[in-house]
């Protein structure tokens, strides 16, 4: 059986809906609705096995799913939801290995998704212009283990990218149609660009772009997720939750 140490990430489960996913600090405590924790208590204890708040409530300590850590990641911007990160992800194509530049960094979200699966030998070339945000994301490239595999640059992309021959570039940013030219440059023959935009005319403007700047089978889609309350006599859609969250276009140089 696993134990706990320093540095590891786990998931404290009290029910269905108290979940709390944390980073095991020295020295730290975590506070949740049944009281705090202190983190070093949970050094050594088996996953699986419970450990009692400062209120006597009891939360059985579990290892943290990647998604969970993900979405534990401190944010100080709108991020990409795991229900497109996935769909992103798989249209691009994609492994171990891979070669990606990505810009507008922001928290890290989509570099660190990107970064997770093209270890252990491929690499990430992030862009963020903003100091703030490109110091926010490498504190959570640190925490999430992921700095060897990411390569952050605190740079306006649209003076360019630095890379070549890349298998994917995916954008993030408020006006993806500046750097349509510049992510077409950078890509290798075949390679796959991605864009998330939150608004239609933003879409309008990208695809516009996207075909003055010569790529091909472009796509425009949107993920809707519907979550059922898992209850078999009653079974039901939630009456609670997020539908639209952006759109995602896609663009091929070929």
């Amino acid at each position: 059986m696993h134990r706990v140490n320093a540095g590891d990430w786990v998931t404290l489960y009290y029910s269905e809906k108290e979940l709390y996913t944390v980073r095991v600090t020295p020295g730290k405590k975590f506070h949740t609705t049944r009281g705090f924790i202190e983190l070093d208590k949970l050094i050594g204890v088996e996953l699986g096995s419970s450990v009692e708040t400062n209120v006597g409530e009891r939360l059985i300590v579990s290892r943290a799913t990647f998604v969970e850590k993900l979405l534990s990641m401190k944010r100080f911007t709108q991020v990409i939801y795991p229900k497109d990160l996935g769909y992103m992800l798989l249209s691009s194509g994609v492994g171990p290995g891979s070669i990606v530049v990505e810009a507008g960094t922001g928290t890290g979200f989509l570099a660190a998704t990107l970064a997770y699966y093209v270890r252990p030998t491929g690499k990430v070339y992030t862009y963020e212009v903003r100091k703030d945000f490109y110091e926010m994301a490498l504190e959570n490239f640190r925490a999430l283990g992921l700095q060897d595999f990411i390569v952050a640059k605190n740079k306006d992309v649209r003076e360019g990218f630095d890379e070549e021959n890349v298998d994917a570039v995916m954008l993030d940013l408020p006006d993806p149609w500046s750097v349509a030219d510049k992510a077409y440059a950078s890509l290798a023959h075949g390679g796959v660009l991605l864009v998330f935009v939150p608004t239609l005319p933003q879409v309008e403007r990208t695809i516009s772009a996207l075909r003055k700047n010569y790529f091909k089978m472009i796509e425009v889609v949107e993920i809707m997720m519907r979550r059922y309350k898992a209850e078999p006599a009653e079974l039901r859609p939630e009456t609670i939750g997020v539908q639209h969250t952006g759109y995602i276009i896609q663009g091929r140089k070929l």
